[in-house]
């Protein structure tokens, strides 16, 4: 979307933007993928774990690039080049296996990691009040041999591991059927662009030019020296020093420098802070600078300016001096932010349904109907839509049945509600909007609103598979796998390998970390600072639904709090008009509604690096030339500081290993 693009939500014309169409079509599923998926499995799902609990990040992009780069310096010399195909089912494989379970949580090493989280959470403080009724069909109990001695191979562990793999089965063939009925809707029938699309496409494709004297692989080589660089000061210092000594020493504090007790004589509940990470500046570099100036403006004027006066006004009444940022932040959300979050974001919704009507009538003007055909592209790969729906009706099903089975008190016409009614109007309703602005909707807490509302009074049911999903997002992927002109048949054959690959890796790895580590601990300084934050959030959500005794709401429930929430939507809403009225980029408000719940911490870095990239950057390279290299260059970043940090982790599982042998 171009940056002087105004608020106005007018559909696009007919004649923009222009539609890339792809016309031919190769497989890209083949043995040297298959060779890749075992790799990345074997390689990099291990480090991604350990990653995520050091710093809160996985090895995603490090994985992609190492993978590509590897495989197609191997095939070179062996007289057998990657093609396009290849390449991109590769990405599409190492985005897949690697990606961030829980990025708040720092969970990553596929499924089985909800499970870890699961343990520690049942055997954890915050979850006292409500222990004796976690499931067992969710958890063994916290005097589980199987949570006592961390043995992710007990008996008492079946009946929950074989939910798990019946419901990621489910959600596999629920977000693939649907993602792809969208996809046909949306892309072939309604020729909606989808803007980001040929991004991630192109960046995708350019990976074949890796390890060549190509212009990518200069500056590719570049950010991976400045990667490797910083990511042994951010990284490998405090993996090697926890390992060694059991306290992880770090140079650049992790995630950020905490400054809030520092000024909470002069700015009470103001949330300072400052991260170091040289990533958040290079991101600044790639992103719109739009969506990071609403950001970063939104994020200070929260956390840091309005804060403080609804301190002195006594609407944070839960907010005590001491607290860090990450106490504030949350007793300050309970408060106030929670709320008006909820309010901005039905505002977005109600601006994005306002948006797909008007384009919906656009296309009835210009008669783009009469163009419409459900044939699609000869020699793409596509299965018949009515075997989609099937599978996706079929999935729903069965986790509706679950749901059914699992807590038979709770009224089961909510869940055919989620599953059959608002999950897909919801899903196509975000794929238009991702197919025009590049942006899905969301409807925060309907899940916990409905809980609530509904009169059930027990905690098995948060741990219910419901089926509520946004599967929006999928059908832009459909598009990008168009792009590359890749036949859609390889990717269900990736998505049937990696799914017995995932489970089985995931299983593995995890049941030998979590045996050889007591979760959180000193030697993973992420999980061991946020995850009791997170095990008390989810205390306190999971029993908003349970009457108290003193007759007292639950901390939650005080949070949500109606009027505020009208005033979030409001002021949403008046936002757009006075953004509109100035002629502010859309981004712009997007950034600004997204960057209210933010920490100042990173969204200021980020916006720096993105106040240098267009202010020095491009003027030096051209705004064209440096729109192309800083992709490559975040990338060369990502993939230097995921290669030191797999160093050190594989230096820190060994070491863990050794401890473990009795001789």
């Amino acid at each position: 979307m171009a940056r002087s693009d105004a608020l106005q939500p007018t559909a696009p014309e007919p004649e923009e933007p222009q539609r890339v169409e792809q016309t031919t079509f190769e497989e890209g599923f083949t043995l040297k993928t298959l060779i890749g998926a075992i790799f990345i499995a074997l390689f990099m799902l291990p480090g991604g774990m350990y990653l995520g609990l050091v710093a809160g990040q996985g090895v995603g992009d490090a994985a992609e690039w190492v993978t590509i780069v590897l495989f197609a310096e191997v095939a070179r010399r062996s007289y057998s080049p990657l093609r396009k195909q290849e390449i991109y089912i590769l990405f599409y494989i190492a985005a897949s296996l690697t990606a961030v379970v829980n990025a708040d949580r720092g969970l990553g090493g596929g499924p089985f990691s909800h499970l870890i989280w699961n343990a520690y959470f049942t055997s954890s403080p915050a979850s006292a009040p409500i222990s004796g009724q976690i499931p067992t069909w969710a958890v063994p109990g916290a005097s589980s041999g199987g949570i006592v001695n961390r043995e992710l191979w007990h008996p008492d562990w079946l009946i929950p591991i074989v939910l798990l793999v019946v419901t990621e089965l489910c959600g596999r063939l629920s977000w693939m059927g649907m993602g792809y009925a969208l996809f046909r809707i949306t892309s072939d029938v309604e020729k909606l662009p989808f803007p980001y699309a040929p991004v991630a496409a192109s960046g995708a494709t350019a990976l074949s030019e890796a390890g060549s004297e190509s212009w990518r692989w200069g500056i590719f080589s570049t950010g991976t020296v400045i990667g490797l660089m910083f990511g042994f000061v951010y990284i490998g210092i405090p993996v090697i020093t926890g390992t060694l000594f059991g306290q992880s020493f770090e140079i650049f504090p992790i995630p950020f420098a905490d400054y809030t007790t520092n000024v909470e004589n002069i700015l009470p509940a103001a949330i300072v802070g400052l991260s170091f990470s040289l990533g958040n500046i290079l991101m600044g570099f790639v992103l719109p600078f739009e969506i990071l100036a609403g950001a970063a403006f939104a994020s200070v004027l929260g956390m840091i300016v309005m804060n403080p006066i609804l301190y002195h006004a006594g609407l944070l009444p839960n907010y005590h001096k001491g607290s860090d940022a990450l106490v504030t932040k949350l007793s300050v959300d309970m408060d106030f932010w929670l709320s008006i979050g909820i309010g901005i974001n039905i505002a977005i919704a109600i601006l994005g349904i306002g948006l797909v009507m008007s384009s919906v009538r656009a296309a009835k003007i210009h008669r783009r109907e009469r163009n419409f055909s459900l044939a699609p592209p000869p020699g793409r790969g596509d299965l018949p839509l009515y075997m989609a729906i099937g599978a996706w009706l079929f999935a729903t099903a069965i986790l509706i049945i679950l749901c059914r089975v699992l807590v038979p008190s709770f009224p089961v016409w909510i869940s055919v509600f989620f599953g059959l009614i608002w999950s897909p109007f919801n899903s196509y309703i975000s794929a238009r909007m991702i197919g025009i602005t590049g942006r899905g909707i969301s409807f925060p807490y309907l899940k916990e609103a409905s809980i609530v509302t509904s009169g059930y009074q027990r905690v098995d049911v948060w741990y219910a598979p419901m089926p509520l999903a946004d599967h929006g997002g999928v059908a832009q992927r459909f598009r990008e796998v168009e792009l590359t002109g890749t036949k859609f048949t390889s990717i269900l054959k990736a998505e049937a390998v990696m799914f017995p690959l995932i489970l089985v890796s995931s299983f593995l790895f995890w049941s030998f970390f979590w045996n050889s580590n007591a979760l959180p601990n000193a030697a993973f300084p992420y999980a061991q600072r946020f995850w009791p934050i997170q095990a008390q959030s989810s205390a306190v959500i999971q029993q908003i639904n349970i009457p108290r005794t003193d007759g007292t709401q639950n901390y939650f429930m005080n949070a949500i709090k109606p009027l505020y929430i009208a005033f979030g939507t409001i002021g949403g809403l008046v936002s757009y008009g006075i953004f509109t009225l100035f002629k502010l980029p859309l981004l712009f408000f997007y950034g600004f509604a997204g960057g209210l719940g933010l920490f100042p911490a990173n969204t200021i870095p980020q916006l720096f690096g993105a106040w240098i990239g267009r202010r020095f950057m491009a003027r030096k390279y051209g705004a064209e030339n440096w729109a192309r290299y800083a992709p490559v260059l975040l990338a060369g970043f990502s993939c230097g500081t995921g290669l030191l940090s797999l160093v050190a982790i594989a230096i820190a599982l060994i070491a863990k290993a050794v401890a473990k042998l009795p001789y």
